[in-house]
């Protein structure tokens, strides 16, 4: 789904349905802004929780090619609190860091970080909030 934030029909005549609704849009965007556009549209961004979220996220994307490298997830980091946390109100206890990165949370001074998924193997990685990437919602 491309152009600027969407109506919910436009994206439910795109949906790949799973037993948790997900959404992939394929526009880039900032992370506050893929969060507006997702509750725009009375969804969220995804809170991939669980090994089940996890693999149906993967088979989104492998169903949807992202237009880029990056998607961004509903992850956010609290440098006050110390930890990540889901829009969806839940500290993460899953996760699927990629073992090549460095989350970069000694950079906290610098930008706010979000979680995304990166496309090549579906591994998670921490980017400045500012980086413009598609997004996946889910209803």
């Amino acid at each position: 789904i491309t152009g600027s934030c969407i109506s919910k029909l436009d994206v439910l005549a795109h949906l790949f349905v799973f037993p948790d609704k997900l959404v992939l849009i394929r526009e880039n965007k900032t992370w506050t802004e893929a969060l507006r556009c997702c509750r725009n549209m009375d969804m969220d961004l995804v809170s991939v929780d669980s090994e089940q979220m996890q693999r149906w996220v993967k088979i989104l994307l492998m169903k949807a090619s992202a237009s880029s490298a990056h998607v961004w997830l509903g992850l956010r980091h609290s440098c006050t609190l110390g930890l990540w946390f889901w829009v969806n109100g839940q500290t993460m206890c899953y996760d699927q860091w990629a073992s090549d990165y460095d989350i970069d949370l000694d950079k906290c001074d610098e930008t706010v970080r979000s979680g995304a998924i990166r496309t090549r193997d579906n591994h998670w990685i921490s980017l400045p909030e500012t980086e413009e990437n598609n997004f996946i919602c889910i209803e």
